[in-house]
């Protein structure tokens, strides 16, 4: 059983200790760590065959992991005009102008990454965007993901006049006179424009998931906890992998939606287990609630417009139905629950399916962006994981509570956000993530985050800085972590032999490296299922 791959001159990071092994090299085949050893012991193992590379000391850590991540649809949603870096109104304005400029007679303009903390003070509407679109139908995604920004000839084409009811929680934002000012809240309300604009062909979101998933192994990923497998998601992940190009590995949650009947939640629970080498599927993802910049999250009290007052079920006890029968099927759940009240009924509605049935399954909230203090310490008491996304904080509060996310909640309740550091020390299982495209995929830059908390602008102070996790626990939250959720402690997480020869290298240290700097350190290789997926130049 000769390798296929042996990494020499290295250090071999363990990820539960903090410490480097005593080993320098390391020896897989067929997709797994075969030996660790010193350099001249595992030499000897090479065959003609072997791919041998010299790291020079670099540092060998496991497969980074981002735990909450949307590959294929994120793919197909920015393909659009990027405004993930406009901050203002003027430079989004001049940024749909220059998109514009390129687009034939009619079609359509789409954009993504559309943050509301550029509107100022002005509502976030068609109107506010001036006349650079006028004519032009165009549907524009919030940073949130949960929110779109249509034009009137969008609106025109895809038949919206004025409000609706909806069987979930969304809404069509209306003036007072009735008519829509483009604003769309929510899935349902989001999809009528959406059925109306062009759609790329499958060939064309296959050749796109392609080129993100290459820019994602070239950033150190090894794999995600994959949160969409709606329409042909996983019809694209198997095509990618037939073709051999899918570089990371995919655990892929398909999501249950409000109104799920016996038939769809039973379908569900048949897909578990389903798919190829690289991905499968594994654990269901469902939503409590919104966002809080829409003012649709699910909050004990009101925020300060009033809103942010009802589940995204209709009926908050179907959902704890259809957890316990998850539960009951041994299938894990992740609930997307961001403000207080929804989070609190995911952990209660845990709490009594695991009451009807003591089963090992491992169920985990996602987002958990504001919380009392009496419910930090039940994540433990539940063994529910805690998926944290701390580059939202970065990216998109304010230390001084100025930005719209803060402004809605309020002072009390924007000082205590994203509590990373309270979740960890209370005993949760914190896994990290990005949640990309809703924030930038690259795995330093998430560990940075959860460290430092601070905008891109590193000169700004961080929000919330008693939330910071030490470097150890950031390495741990997208190692050793994401592989406990998943159940795959004994095959993932760890450089040890018999486990996925999935790594990460990287030209130093990580826990060494200070906070500022982590972002911008060079990822050197890459490698998934034992196969390098990414290679610096000189190695």
């Amino acid at each position: 059983m000769s390798p296929d791959l042996i990494l020499l001159s290295a250090r071999l990071l363990d990820p539960g200790t903090g410490h480097l092994l005593p080993h320098t090299a390391l020896a897989s085949h067929d997709g797994r760590l075969t030996h660790l050893g010193s350099d001249s012991e595992i030499r000897r193992l090479a065959t003609p065959a072997t791919t041998v590379i010299d790291l020079k000391g670099a540092v060998v850590t496991p497969g980074f992991t981002d735990s909450h991540i949307h590959p294929v649809s994120g793919a197909e949603r920015t393909m659009g005009a990027d405004l993930s870096a406009c901050r203002d109104l003027d430079a989004v304005r001049a940024a749909l102008a220059a998109h514009a400029e390129h687009l034939a007679p009619g079609a359509w303009l789409r954009g993504w990454g559309l943050d509301p903390n550029a509107f100022g003070d002005r509502p976030v509407a068609a109107s506010s965007l001036g006349p650079v679109l006028d004519g032009v139908p165009f549907l524009i995604d919030l940073f949130d993901g949960h929110s779109a920004l249509a034009g009137g000839r969008a609106l025109e084409l895809a038949g919206v006049t004025g409000p609706r009811r909806f069987e979930q929680a969304a809404e069509i934002v209306c003036d007072d006179a009735g008519r829509p000012t483009g604003l769309l809240l929510e899935d349902a309300a989001c999809e009528l424009v959406e059925a109306a604009a062009p759609k790329p062909t499958e060939a064309e979101v296959r050749a796109r998931t392609a080129e993100v998933l290459r820019t994602m192994a070239a950033a150190g990923l090894t794999g995600g906890h994959a949160m969409d497998a709606n329409g042909g998601g996983l019809a694209t992940l198997a095509a990618l992998e037939a073709d051999g190009a899918l570089p990371l590995r995919f655990r892929v949650a398909p999501w249950c939606q409000p109104g799920a009947d016996a038939g769809a939640v039973a379908e569900l629970i048949r897909l578990q287990g389903t798919g190829g080498r690289l991905w499968r599927v594994a654990g269901v993802k469902l939503f409590m609630d919104g966002t809080i910049d829409n003012g649709t999250a699910w909050l004990e009290r009101p925020d300060c417009h009033g809103e942010s007052t009802h589940a995204f079920w209709p009926d908050p006890e179907r959902f704890s139905q259809v957890v316990a029968e998850l539960h009951r099927a041994g299938v894990p759940t992740a609930t997307h629950a961001i403000g207080d009240a929804a989070v609190r009924h995911v952990l209660d509605s845990v709490e009594k399916a695991q009451a009807q049935k003591d089963a090992p399954v491992r169920h985990r909230v996602e987002h958990i962006e504001t919380v009392p203090d009496d419910t930090v310490p039940r994540f433990a008491r539940l063994g529910v994981t805690a998926s944290m996304q701390p580059t939202h904080c970065c990216e998109y509060t304010r230390a001084d509570h100025t930005d719209n996310w803060s402004r809605r909640l309020g002072e009390e309740r924007a000082s205590h956000a994203f509590r990373c550091r309270d979740l960890w020390e209370a005993g949760a299982r914190v896994v990290l993530g990005s949640d990309w495209p809703i924030a930038p995929f690259p795995p330093l830059g998430v560990m940075a985050g959860a460290r430092h908390r601070r905008p891109g602008d590193l000169s700004r102070p961080p929000h919330g800085p008693e939330q910071a996790l030490t470097p150890l626990q950031a390495l741990q939250g997208i190692t050793l972590n994401p592989a406990w959720v998943a159940r795959e402690e004994r095959v993932a997480g760890r450089l040890a032999v018999g486990h996925r020869a999935d790594l990460t290298v990287l030209a130093d240290n990580p826990l060494d490296v200070a906070d500022a700097d982590l972002a911008a350190l060079p990822v050197l290789l890459t490698v998934v299922d034992g196969r390098p997926t990414h290679r610096a130049a000189h190695l």
